[in-house]
C-alpha cells in the first residue's frame, strides 16, 4: 500500500505528558515551573501551546469541571471550586514548541595560558554554546553557523629569582664563652635555570641584635616579650563546643607548645606584648590546624578567638579522565582533591610505579608531551594532607603508534538473530553477520588538546552502511550492514539514576523529601517517593543524601552505581523511621539502648554524663532533652537494604576498603520545644561482645561517623575493654568495649571492623533460562549481603555484615564479598539481582541440583551449597540465592575456575571466558522476538547510529510504543507486528523491524490470554524534519479471526487520514497515530531517556491496562486495542502413528494392500481425472488415501 506524504516543515513534535501532582488535597497543579524542575530541558523556555486531558484521556474542556491554565504557569484545578462537592480529575498536560531558533551564546572570558614555564609562549581559548529555543535541537547537523572555540597566544612572565626575607637568628653554637648565631632565608624561582644572588645564610655575633619598641628580646633571640602581659584565648568547635586540650604555639616556632586548652576551651599564654601583632598556631588531634592573629588594647592583655573545623580526609572532586592520542602528541590529566586542612602534595603514578616530580614537573595536573606508545596505560594520582591521603580512579591513556590507524576500517563480525521462519537456504542457519564497529575510542582531530576534559570524544562508528537481503525462503527479510568504521564523534548517552525511596518497616514513600548531591539541592522526591537524577558524564563516584523535611525519617546518603554507557538504573531506595523521641534529664546520667529486638539483649548502650549536653553557642543546656537514637540493627535482615554510605573507608595509604558493621545509629538530640539541636560531649559507646562471633574482630573494632557529603565512613575512635555486672543477673559478669565521642552534628555513627578476607563472586543475568551467551543482559544491578553465621559457623545466618551492589556489563559482574579459605561457611551471602524494578529470577537449586542449570561445576558447588530461596519451601519467591562464601583453595584445580576468587585475582574475575564457572540470573518472560533493520544494542546507547531507518529515531529520547490484543482460545499464540514507513519520503513502504511475542495467560478467565505487542512510533525520524506515520500490521500467528477493534482507536485512524485499509480479517493494518492516546484505545506510550526503563514502564501499564498503573500479571479484560478468536484446529483423522498404536494387524495388512495397489496407479499417471463439480476451485491435496485409490480403480474397470 502507498500513502501521500505528509511533511511537516518548520513544526516540531509534541512534548511527552507530563503528570506530577495528584488530585488529594487542594486540588490538580501541573504548574510549568515544578515540570521544569522535575524534567529540565525536556520544556521549552516559550511553549507555543499546550493541551490537557484526564489520565481516562477526556479532554479537559469536556470534564464539567473549572479549571485553568497559562503557558506562562501551567495548569491548575482545586478542588474547592468545583460544584456539587466534585473533586478535581487526576490530569495530564503537554506542550508545544516553536520552531528551532539556534543562536550563540557571549563568548566566555579568557581561559588561563596553557604553558606555566617562565619565559614561555602558549595558547589561551574561550568558549561560546549554541542555545536553541527547542529543548532538542537538530541532531547530527551543527544548529549554529561558527566555531565553539576561539584561541589566542599568550606569553609568560620572564623568569626571575628572588629572596625571601631572612629567617629567625638560630640557636648559639656554644653554652658558654664566645660563639656564633646563624640566620637563614630561602630563594624563590620560577625556573630552575636561574639563581638568586647572594648567600642563603647569614652568621652574626653572639650578642642578640633584636630590637624590640616594647618588651625585650627572650632567650633565643627569637621575638620580643613582655613581663606582665597575657595572652588570653578561648578554642570551640563549629557547633560552639569548648575543645579542650589543643596545643598552642606561635605561628613562626609551631613545635614549641606554650599551652593546652583547658575542659572550658580557655588557655593562657604569659610574656605576648599588647603592641605587637602575633599570629597565633592551634591545633588538636581529628581537628584542621588553624592560624590566627591576635588582637591587643593598652591595658596589658591580648585575646585570640578560635573555631576549629572537624578534620575531614582528602576527597577527589575531580578524577583524570580517559584519553587518546597520536604518537608525538601531548596529554594533560587532572586531579582536583577537597578536605580540611586541604591537601598539599599530589603525587602521579603509572602503572602503578610514581612518577619522578623533577622530571615531569608536575603538581595537580600531569602534562605529557612528545608522547610514546610506550607511555600507554593507566594514570592515577594521590593526594595527601596532614588528616590521610586518597587515590584517584585510574585513567586509561592510549597512544597511537604512527602508521597504526586509529579506528579498523574493517567491522568485527556481529550476529543477529533472525526471526524464527526465518532459515537461509543452503545453511538453515538463524543468524545472520551484520558487523559492527569496535567498541573503543579513538584519538579525532581536537580543538585544543590540554583540557581536563576533552572538547569532544571520539569513537570508533559506523561511517557507511548498505543495504542487503536476507532469503528466509518463504519471504525475503532487509538489513542494514556495517561496510566500514571510522573515528567520529561519539553520541553522548544520557546518565540516569532513578528510583523510589521508602520505609525500610512498611514501604511508606518518602514524600517530597530533599535530594542533596554535596551541598547543593538538586531535586525532589515525588508523591510516591519517586526521583530522577541526571548524572554529567564525568563523574566517578555519586552519593546522594535524601533528606525529609518532615523528619519522619532519617537522613539517608547512599552511593549509587550507574551505568556510565547510558540509560538508566533504577535502585529501590530504603530509608530507615526515626524513633519516637524519649525525655532526659539533662542534668543525670542517661544511658539508651542500641537494638531491642525481642527475646534478644541489646547489641550496645549510650552512656551520656550529667551536664554533657550543649547548645549551639556552648552554652551548657540544662532541662529535659527530647532524644530520638535510631539503631540498624545487622540481626535484622530486612534493614539492609536501608545501609548509608557503602561501607567503605580509605586506609592510610589512600586506598578504599571495606567495612563488616555490627550496627549503626543515628543521633538527634533536642531541647524542650523540639526545635533547637543540641550536641553532646563525652558520650561513650558500649559494645557487648557477646554479639561479635568472630573473636579476632574484637581488637580491630573502631567507632566510626560518616561524612554525608562523601559517602566513606570515617574514624572517630578506638575501643578500650571493660567488664560490668549485668543487670538482669548480678553475678552475671559481661565484657563490653567501650569507646568515646563527641556529637557534635547530626551524623550516622558505626560500629564495625576492617576485614581482610576478601573475595570476588561471578554472575551474569540473561534474556531467558537458555542462558545463551548471546543473550547476556547488561544494566543488571546485582546485590549481595554479606551474613554473619550463629555460633559454631553454622550455614543458618544470625546477622548481616555488609551491602554491594555491582552493574552487569557484557561479561557479567564481579561482587566484592568477604569469605574465608579454613571453614566454608564462615562467611554466607545473599544474593538478588533488579533490572528497572524488575526482579529476576535465581537458577533453580530443587528439586534436583542440577550444575549445568546453576552454571557451577561439582565438587565445588556442594562446598558452595547453593541453595535459591524456595529451595525448601516451593511458596517463596525464586528471586535469589543463598551460598558458603568459601575461599577457592589455589592448590586445587577444581576451585581455579570460579565463580569465587581471591580479592588479588579481580582482573581474572572480570576477564573470565563465559563457560568459566558462575552463578545464573534470567528474565521470567514470555517467547519473544526483536528485529531492527539497523541494528542497535538497547543496553549500550552508544551504538546508536543515524539512519531512516532506525528504529529509535532519536538517541537522547526513546518513545516505546505498545498495542494490547486479546487472544480468545485454548492456546497461547504468537503475535507479530511489521513495522514499515508510512507517509515519509525516505522510509515509505520500507520495512523498520519486526516483533514477536507470545500471548500470556489471563489466570482470572478461562481460554482466555493477552499480547501486549510493539510497534514502532509515529513522530519524527533522525534529522527532525519531519513526521513519518508509521505503517504497522498486527499479525497472530494462528488459524485466527479478528472480531472487535476498539471503537475510539477506529475512530482516531478515521479522523486522522490517511486510513489504512482493513480488509482482511486475519490480521489489522493501522497508520500509527502520533499521539500517546492512553489506554481507552489499547495504546500505550511511554517517552524515556532510556529504551528499557521506556519499554518495562509501558508494558507495565499495558499489563494493567490503565495509563499510569504498572502489574506483571495479565489482565485480558481491561485497555484492549484488538480482539481476535483464535479456535483450535480439530484433527479429520486418525494419523498413521495413532492408527499404529490403536489397531496395528489392520493397520498394516492395509499398508500392503494400498502397496499393491498404488503399483497399478503408477501406470497410469498420464490420466486426467476430473474433479466432481462440488470440488471445482479447490486445490486438491497432495495425500491420496486408500479409500480414493480404490475408487479410482473400480472407475476404470468400469470404463
Amino acid at each position: 500500500n502507498t500513502f501521500p506524504v505528509n511533511v511537516h516543515t518548520g513544526v516540531t513534535e509534541w512534548t511527552s505528558w507530563f503528570n506530577i501532582d495528584h488530585p488529594g488535597g487542594n486540588g490538580d497543579y501541573e504548574r510549568l515551573e515544578a515540570i521544569r524542575f522535575y524534567y529540565r530541558e525536556r520544556v521549552c523556555a516559550r511553549p507555543t501551546a499546550m493541551e490537557v486531558r484526564t489520565t481516562d484521556w477526556v479532554s479537559a474542556a469536556d470534564t464539567g469541571e473549572v479549571v485553568h491554565s497559562s503557558l506562562d504557569k501551567g495548569f491548575w484545578c482545586v478542588n474547592k471550586e468545583q460544584p456539587h462537592g466534585r473533586v478535581c480529575s487526576n490530569y495530564h498536560v503537554r506542550f508545544q514548541c516553536p520552531p528551532v531558533q539556534s543562536y550563540w551564546s557571549d563568548w566566555s572570558e579568557w581561559g588561563p595560558c596553557s604553558t606555566s614555564m617562565c619565559n614561555d609562549v602558549g595558547i589561551q581559548t574561550r568558549h561560546r554554546k549554541c542555545l536553541s529555543s527547542q529543548p532538542m535541537p537538530l541532531l547530527l547537523v551543527p544548529a549554529c553557523q561558527g566555531h565553539h572555540t576561539d584561541r589566542r597566544e599568550c606569553s609568560t612572565p620572564p623568569c626571575t629569582a628572588k629572596w625571601r626575607p631572612w629567617g629567625p637568628w638560630g640557636a648559639c653554637s656554644v653554652s658558654c664563652g664566645g660563639g656564633r648565631r646563624v640566620r637563614r632565608r630561602t630563594c624563590v624561582k620560577n625556573s630552575p635555570t636561574i639563581q638568586c644572588t647572594g648567600r642563603p645564610a647569614d652568621p652574626c655575633p653572639v650578642k642578640c641584635q633584636m630590637s624590640c619598641s616594647e618588651g625585650h628580646p627572650n632567650e633565643d633571640c627569637s621575638r620580643c616579650v613582655c613581663d606582665g602581659h597575657v595572652l588570653h584565648g578561648e578554642v570551640h568547635s563549629v557547633t560552639g563546643v569548648p575543645v579542650s586540650g589543643a596545643w598552642v604555639a606561635l605561628s613562626n616556632q609551631p613545635k614549641v607548645i606554650l599551652a593546652r586548652s583547658n575542659n572550658k576551651g580557655h588557655f593562657k599564654v604569659p610574656g605576648v606584648c599588647s603592641s605587637s601583632s602575633t599570629l597565633v598556631s592551634i591545633r588538636k588531634e581529628k581537628f584542621a590546624p588553624v592560624t590566627v592573629s591576635a588582637t591587643s588594647n593598652t591595658t596589658g592583655r591580648s585575646w585570640v578567638k578560635a573555631v576549629l573545623k572537624t578534620a575531614e580526609k582528602p576527597y577527589i572532586v575531580k578524577h583524570p579522565e580517559d584519553k587518546v592520542r597520536y604518537e608525538g602528541g601531548r596529554v594533560l590529566l587532572c586531579c582536583k582533591a577537597t578536605g580540611s586542612p586541604m591537601p598539599d602534595k599530589y603525587y602521579w603514578y603509572h602503572n602503578g610505579t610514581l612518577l619522578d616530580r623533577k622530571v615531569y614537573k608536575y603538581e595537580e595536573d600531569l602534562v605529557l608531551r612528545d608522547l610514546k606508545p610506550e607511555q600507554s596505560g593507566h594514570y592515577y594520582c594521590k593526594t595527601s594532607s596532614s588528616a590521610g591521603s586518597i587515590k584517584s580512579s585510574p585513567a586509561l591513556l592510549t597512544v597511537i603508534a604512527k602508521g597504526s590507524p586509529a579506528c579498523n576500517s574493517t567491522p568485527e563480525p556481529h550476529l543477529i538473530r533472525m526471526p524464527v521462519d526465518c532459515v537461509q537456504p543452503g545453511t538453515d542457519s538463524t543468524f545472520y553477520n551484520a558487523g559492527r564497529c569496535p567498541h573503543n575510542t579513538c584519538a579525532g582531530a581536537l580543538d585544543y588538546d590540554l583540557r581536563c576534559r576533552d572538547g569532544a570524544g571520539f569513537c570508533c562508528a559506523v561511517q557507511t552502511m548498505e543495504t542487503r537481503t536476507i532469503d528466509c525462503g518463504s519471504y525475503k527479510l532487509p538489513i542494514k550492514a556495517v561496510t566500514q568504521c571510522s573515528c567520529q564523534k561519539c553520541v553522548e548517552p544520557t546518565v540516569l539514576v532513578r528510583g523510589r525511596v521508602s520505609s525500610a518497616d512498611n514501604n511508606e514513600p518518602l514524600r517530597f523529601g530533599y535530594i542533596y548531591i554535596g551541598k547543593e539541592r538538586v531535586g525532589t522526591t515525588g508523591f510516591q517517593g519517586d526521583f530522577t537524577l541526571q548524572i554529567t558524564s564525568d563523574t566517578q563516584r555519586l552519593v546522594v543524601n535524601f533528606v525529609d523535611p518532615t523528619e519522619k525519617f532519617i537522613d539517608t546518603p547512599k552511593v549509587f552505581i550507574f551505568d556510565k554507557k547510558g540509560g538508566s538504573i533504577y535502585h529501590d531506595v530504603r530509608v530507615m523511621r526515626k524513633q519516637e523521641p524519649i525525655d532526659l534529664n539533662a542534668g543525670e546520667s542517661n544511658t539508651i539502648n542500641l537494638g531491642e529486638i525481642k527475646g534478644e539483649d541489646p547489641i550496645g548502650q549510650l552512656v551520656i554524663p550529667a551536664n554533657s549536653f550543649h547548645k549551639d553557642n556552648g552554652e551548657v543546656y540544662e532541662g529535659t532533652v527530647k532524644a530520638s537514637v535510631t539503631f540498624i540493627d545487622p540481626r535484622n535482615i530486612t534493614t539492609a537494604a536501608a545501609t548509608p554510605g557503602d561501607l567503605n573507608f580509605v586506609s592510610d595509604d589512600g586506598d578504599m576498603l571495606p567495612l563488616r558493621t555490627y550496627g549503626m545509629f543515628s543521633v538527634d538530640f533536642r531541647d524542650e520545644s523540639n526545635r533547637d539541636i543540641l550536641g553532646a560531649g563525652g558520650v561513650q559507646v558500649l559494645l557487648d561482645t557477646q554479639h561479635v562471633k568472630m573473636q579476632e574482630h574484637i581488637p580491630k573494632m573502631k567507632l566510626w561517623s560518616l561524612n554525608p557529603e562523601t559517602g566513606v565512613w570515617e574514624e572517630e575512635g578506638d575501643f578500650s575493654y571493660a567488664t560490668t555486672t549485668s543487670g538482669r543477673n548480678k553475678r552475671e559478669e559481661r565484657t563490653f568495649l567501650i569507646g568515646n565521642m563527641e556529637i557534635r552534628e547530626r551524623r550516622l555513627f558505626n560500629l564495625d571492623v576492617p576485614e581482610n578476607r576478601r573475595c570476588y563472586v561471578k554472575v551474569r543475568a540473561y534474556m531467558s533460562d537458555k542462558f545463551l551467551q548471546s543473550e547476556q543482559l547488561e544494566g543488571v544491578v546485582i546485590s549481595l549481603i554479606n551474613l554473619e553465621p550463629k555460633p559454631g559457623f553454622s550455614s543458618n545466618p544470625r546477622a548481616w555484615g555488609r551491602f554491594d551492589s555491582v552493574i552487569t556489563g557484557p561479561n557479567g559482574a564481579c561482587l566484592p564479598a568477604f569469605c574465608d579459605a579454613r571453614t566454608p561457611d564462615a562467611y554466607t551471602a545473599y544474593v538478588t539481582a533488579m533490572m528497572g524494578g524488575e526482579e529476576l529470577e535465581a537458577a533453580p537449586s530443587s528439586p534436583k541440583m542440577n550444575p549445568n542449570v546453576i552454571g557451577v561445576s561439582q565438587p565445588y558447588l556442594n562446598k558452595l551449597n547453593y541453595q535459591r530461596t524456595d529451595h525448601d519451601d516451593p511458596a517463596l519467591k525464586k528471586t535469589a540465592f543463598k551460598i558458603n562464601l568459601a575461599k577457592p583453595n589455589q592448590n586445587n584445580f577444581d576451585e581455579t575456575n570460579g565463580p569465587i576468587y581471591p580479592y588479588q585475582s579481580m582482573l581474572a574475575c572480570e576477564n573470565a571466558p563465559f563457560d568459566a564457572n558462575h552463578f545464573r540470573f534470567f528474565r521470567v518472560e514470555k517467547d519473544k522476538y526483536e528485529y531492527n533493520v539497523v541494528p542497535f544494542e538497547e543496553s549500550d546507547l552508544t551504538t546508536w547510529t543515524g539512519d531512516y531507518l532506525s528504529w529509535w529515531p532519536n538517541p537522547q529520547e526513546f518513545r516505546a510504543c505498545y498495542i494490547k490484543v486479546r487472544i480468545n482460545g485454548q492456546k497461547e499464540v504468537m503475535v507479530r507486528s511489521r513495522n514499515f514507513g508510512g507517509t515519509h519520503r525516505a522510509t515509505a513502504g520500507r520495512l523498520y523491524g519486526i516483533r514477536d511475542i507470545r500471548s500470556t495467560r489471563d489466570m482470572r478467565e478461562a481460554n482466555t490470554s493477552a499480547a501486549c505487542l510493539e510497534f514502532k512510533c509515529s513522530g519524527m525520524l533522525f534529522d527532525q524534519a519531519a513526521v513519518d506515520r508509521s505503517l504497522i500490521t498486527v499479525l497472530p500467528q494462528a488459524n485466527c479471526r479478528r472480531t472487535v477493534t476498539n471503537s475510539l482507536l477506529q475512530e482516531y485512524l478515521i479522523k486522522h487520514p490517511p486510513t489504512a485499509p482493513n480488509n482482511e480479517t486475519h490480521g489489522f493494518t493501522m497508520l500509527a497515530p502520533v499521539d500517546p492516546l492512553g489506554h481507552n484505545y489499547g495504546i500505550y506510550t511511554v517517552t524515556d531517556q532510556n529504551p528499557k526503563v521506556a519499554k518495562e514502564i509501558a508494558i507495565g501499564r499495558c499489563f494493567d491496562g490503565t495509563s499510569d498503573g504498572y502489574s506483571r500479571e495479565m489482565k485480558a479484560d481491561a485497555g484492549i486495542a484488538l480482539t481476535f478468536h483464535c479456535p483450535e484446529r480439530k484433527l479429520n483423522r486418525e494419523s498413521l502413528f495413532q492408527r499404529l498404536q490403536t489397531n496395528p494387524g489392520q493397520t498394516l495388512a492395509q499398508m500392503a494392500r494400498d502397496m499393491r495397489e498404488m503399483e497399478g496407479v503408477q501406470v497410469q499417471r498420464s490420466r486426467v481425472v476430473a474433479y466432481p463439480s462440488e470440488q471445482q476451485g479447490r486445490t486438491p491435496s497432495r495425500r491420496v488415501t486408500s479409500t480414493t485409490r480404490r475408487r479410482m480403480n473400480i472407475r476404470q474397470g468400469q470404463r
